[in-house]
């Protein structure tokens, strides 16, 4: 099955063009999922795991692989589902999230498919807090769900939001003054980190959920300034994946409106960053920030609000 991954060098050409390739697999019943093929490292056989004193009821157990120990997460159990038991039938997604690996343990994976993010489509309404979807698309003309990955990391090992004494300063809102910093993602545990770990700082804050709930409101913004959307709107700070359009997209997007472009725009995401430093210059974001260091995502915004330690 790592043979599935192949040819990812030929599909960078998809980053910044609104598309996606999904790796399709199932956990248990029929229901398909979904997982973008730039977070997966490798998929594998699942090999013999190893159980770990008072491991986390969603861990199945460790497995070493390529000379590195991987905790591996029954993902069918993590979202609410039955437990996965004939593990040696099953596989294991080797992902990357966060700054870290882990494996997720699956009954099956099924083969890649080429998307739009035009076609990845929010969870429906009324999923309630505790849906663990980030986004849903329909291929083969069945539903298939794109898996909140970053919610079940939160809750399997909490991510500290916090900033350290140097870096907290509440006077950043005050130098800024009544100017918004928007913060654009799909997650909706991701969208509340960034929120909680810059609330410190004093600045107004407003969110949207996807790329294009960020554009929407940007242009509406930038209608009401006389010139510049900058009169009101500080800084962006925008996940690259997300439905409907992504971050480059909607990066592209503000750079090429004469009233919008002025705005700096700092990604920020979990995707491995082998491709993010081209695309970055590529469609005009003055930063890129790997999810999720409060500190260093502060200082990040510190540095181009222009404001110095």
């Amino acid at each position: 099955m790592a043979s599935i991954l192949d040819s990812v060098n030929q599909r960078t050409q998809l980053v910044g063009q609104n598309r996606l390739e999904l790796l399709l697999f199932k956990l248990v019943g029929r229901q398909r999922f979904g997982i973008n093929v730039f977070k997966v490292r490798e998929v594998l056989q699942c090999p013999k795991l190893t159980s770990m004193p008072q491991q986390d009821k969603y861990i199945k157990g460790i497995a070493h692989i390529r000379g590195q120990t991987i905790s591996v997460i029954d993902l069918s159990k993590a979202t609410g589902g039955p437990a996965i038991t004939q593990t040696e039938n099953s596989f294991i997604i080797i992902a990357e999230y966060n700054r870290s690996v882990q494996g997720f343990l699956v009954s099956s994976v099924e083969r890649i498919t080429t998307l739009s993010w035009k076609d990845i489509m929010p969870p429906p309404e009324g999923a309630g807090k505790s849906s663990y979807l980030t986004a849903v698309t329909e291929i083969d003309n069945e539903m298939v769900s794109i898996l909140d990955v970053e919610k079940i990391l939160n809750e399997i090992s909490p991510v500290s939001t916090e900033l350290s004494e140097g870096v907290a300063d509440v006077t950043m809102g005050e130098q800024v003054g009544d100017k918004l910093v928007m913060i654009a993602d799909d997650s909706t545990v991701a969208r509340n980190q960034v929120k909680r770990a810059l609330e410190p700082l004093g600045l107004n804050l407003i969110l949207a959920k996807n790329g294009q709930d960020a554009l929407e409101q940007l242009k509406a913004i930038a209608e009401t300034c006389d010139t510049s959307i900058t009169e009101k709107v500080a800084l962006m700070i925008s996940d690259i994946e997300m439905p409907e359009m992504d971050g480059y997209t909607l990066t592209a997007e503000v750079k090429a409106a004469e009233n919008m472009r002025a705005l700096p725009i700092i990604l920020h995401t979990s995707l491995s960053g082998v491709f993010n430093n081209a695309m970055v210059e590529k469609v005009g974001a003055e930063d890129f920030i790997p999810k999720f260091h409060p500190d260093e995502l502060a200082t990040a915004v510190k540095k181009w609000l222009k404001i110095d330690d």
